[in-house]
């Protein structure tokens, strides 16, 4: 064995990648390929705002990893440029309330966060509004994974207070952009009537890439992000290939990133397909990974004791949930619905003889990959 620790591995001025950030989730390519129709509607509903008016409201919708968050990033720094239009965007996953979305929206505007306590709502809206009246500037909200609000039962409060800004502070202009991923929610029927009277949102539907499309897109972030031949073309089409399956072209993209360091670790400077099959167990739980992460403590208490009791009667489980947390039956139930919603287990009711129906729950994923993930 050799005495040199470095030996097998890349020095560290030596690298498959030529830019790794390209593989990061923040990460807009300057090539958005694919999306031309959605990006006119998305500039259509907000041209308005750069001359000063308030822009149209629109409704983004679409699968996971369909480039929705990527084509408001991107028309949002175009925007950024524009003297009197300020652009906010606010992961819902992270900024779940409608306190918390305007202490989103209060940073951004002053460039410091709002006091942690002793706030009213009603004054950190008011001082929003007002400075955007001020300064006669256009403010564009995108709630980013909107679903989230309405899981929270948040979403209407939310909606009814940004889009009546200009009702209670004169002078105050506000569009919003909703992104949702949840298919099965229908934003608009979800809505108090009060916010749907004031809410018709242009629509921008993104639909799942082809196999095609995903290649193209893939090997963009090669020519970009990896040295020159350091990505041969059958690993590409063998990312592609999974990606396609997994139907997320976030998962071919974190793929790349995996694989280009696998390869690194065993000294190559060329990605080969024993990196790519290496890593694929990991990528593919890149959506699982990201939705525990944005899950409260109690909220991912109750995913691992799901794990443990997977496929058992919701009260069985609730026993178990009590014993870890201590906390009562309402608040149970009402994490339990917005697992469910979310995609992480499934509660559905089943006749039980003699005893009439209880709801047993299942994870969506494999109990061992969510406890790793955990």
């Amino acid at each position: 064995m050799s005495d040199d620790p470095e030996e097998g591995m890349l020095g560290w001025d030596e690298s498959v990648f030529r830019d790794e950030h390209v593989f990061e989730i923040d990460y807009v390519p300057e090539a958005f390929e694919h999306r031309e129709s959605q990006l006119q509607t998305l500039q259509y509903a907000l041209r308005p705002a750069v001359r000063g008016n308030r822009p149209l409201n629109v409704m983004v919708r679409g699968p996971p990893g369909t480039g929705k968050t990527t084509a408001v990033q991107k028309l949002f720094g175009e925007l950024g440029g524009q003297p009197g239009v300020r652009t906010v965007r606010v992961n819902c996953q992270v900024d779940s309330t409608r306190y918390a979305v305007f202490s989103r929206v209060f940073e951004e505007i002053f460039d410091y966060e709002p006091p942690s306590s002793g706030i009213s709502f009603k004054k950190l809206f008011g001082q929003v509004a007002e400075r955007i009246a001020d300064e006669e500037e256009v403010l564009v909200v995108a709630l980013d994974d909107v679903n989230y609000l309405f899981y929270e039962d948040e979403a209407s409060d939310t909606l009814y207070s940004l889009l009546r800004a200009h009702e209670t502070h004169s002078g105050a202009k506000v569009g919003v952009i909703v992104v949702s991923s949840d298919l099965e929610l229908d934003v608009i029927e979800n809505l108090d009537g009060r916010v749907q009277s004031v809410f018709r949102p242009e629509e921008a539907y993104f639909p799942s890439y082809d196999r095609g499309e995903i290649t193209d897109i893939l090997r963009n972030r090669v020519e970009v992000g990896f040295r020159e031949d350091a990505v041969p073309t059958t690993v590409l089409d063998r990312v592609a290939e999974l990606t396609d399956e997994a139907g997320d072209l976030r998962v071919g993209i974190d793929l790349l990133r995996r694989a280009g360091l696998h390869a690194e670790s065993r000294a190559s400077t060329t990605v080969e397909l024993e990196d790519v099959e290496a890593v694929s167990e990991e990528a593919k739980h890149i959506h699982l990974s990201r939705s525990l992460r944005a899950l409260s403590d109690t909220e991912r208490a109750l995913v691992e004791t799901v794990a443990d009791c997977d496929g058992e009667q919701a009260g069985d489980v609730y026993d178990a949930f009590n014993d870890r947390t201590g906390l009562g039956y309402t608040r149970y139930t009402e994490i339990v619905n917005k697992l469910d919603k979310l995609g992480l287990i499934d509660a559905e009711y089943e006749q039980l003889d003699g005893r009439g129906r209880s709801r047993t729950l299942r994870l969506t994923h494999d109990p061992e990959a969510v406890k790793e993930q955990l």
